[in-house]
């Protein structure tokens, strides 16, 4: 089992009611996030167009942050969630600095935080909060090892894209372009 999570830029509107839907069911506090959405505009004008991105940790099957935490606190879990066990956590930063994707913060509570894909989610058969919540249903959440998985089948036909491919992460939240 490999979790995976596949974004449609071309349906995200940017609305971020998965910024909120996640602050609110992982207790976030105000001031910091586990998720985003960036607005990246490309092209020169009048060939300018607009993508919509909700970003959050890509829970990298090459994790710099697991590999720098001197303290394990960094860790990968079953289906290859990329976690961080608070109590174990000094609070370095170390994991910090070393995520391409600027994916974690130091939480006012003396410890690294970052996404999850809702991992307590998971455990009882749930969806993540972003995923459940989207509008516009672009958010898809799954295991990449199952052929039958709506992730699966929508990498296997629709082109997409990972976020800094050349840091050789092997990220696991893929967008759709």
């Amino acid at each position: 089992m490999r979790y995976a999570m596949v974004i449609d830029t071309k349906k995200c509107v940017g609305c971020s009611d998965c910024v909120v839907a996640c602050q609110n069911e992982n207790r976030v506090p105000i001031g910091y996030c586990r998720d985003w959405v960036i607005e990246h505009a490309k092209g020169t004008f009048p060939n300018v167009s607009i993508e919509l991105r909700s970003e959050r940790c890509n829970h990298c099957e090459n994790s710099p942050c697991v590999r720098c935490c001197p303290t394990g606190a960094s860790h990968y879990e079953e289906g290859g969630l990329v976690k961080v066990t608070r109590h174990e956590c000094i609070g370095c930063g170390a994991c910090v600095q070393s995520c391409p994707y600027d994916a974690r913060y130091s939480h006012p509570d003396g410890f690294v935080d970052k996404c999850t894909f809702c991992h307590h989610r998971l455990q009882e058969g749930k969806l993540p909060s972003c995923v459940s919540v989207c509008p516009t249903e672009c958010m898809y959440f799954g295991d990449l090892d199952d052929k039958e998985s709506k992730v699966y089948q929508l990498l296997q036909n629709r082109d997409w894209k990972v976020l800094a491919p050349e840091v050789g992460t092997k990220p696991h939240v893929y967008y759709l372009i």
